[in-house]
């Protein structure tokens, strides 16, 4: 590289760099990435509550979480949450899938 075309280059790559950290992609492209839980223990039946409506929040029913360390399921509370006009919560949920279970936690969908 000549001495003139080093800084050039340089200034080049450096402009790059702040584009790409500056890009953020448009809200519709982003993708819902969900991270689950895989073991091979059923979790215990739903613990039951009921509750009264409270105008504006929504309930996110308790469920059993598996603890790697207790090497078990534990129980996790239900709580209110703040509703979100124009989505829906969906509560986690486990699902049977061949010889083990997988937790789905509880998102917002549109």
């Amino acid at each position: 590289m000549t001495a003139i075309t080093r800084p050039l280059a340089l200034l080049a790559g450096l402009g790059l760099a702040v584009g790409a950290l500056a890009y953020a992609p448009p809200t519709q492209a982003r993708t819902h990435v969900s991270l689950g839980v895989v073991v091979g223990v059923p979790p215990p039946p739903v613990r039951v509550v009921h509750v009264r409506p409270r105008h504006g929040h929504v309930w996110a029913p308790g469920y059993w979480r598996w603890s790697p360390r207790a090497h078990r399921h534990v129980w996790v509370d239900g709580h209110w949450m703040r509703a979100r006009r124009g989505h829906h919560y969906r509560p986690a949920r486990w699902v049977h899938e061949g010889r083990h279970w997988r937790l789905h936690r509880g998102h917002w969908d549109r």
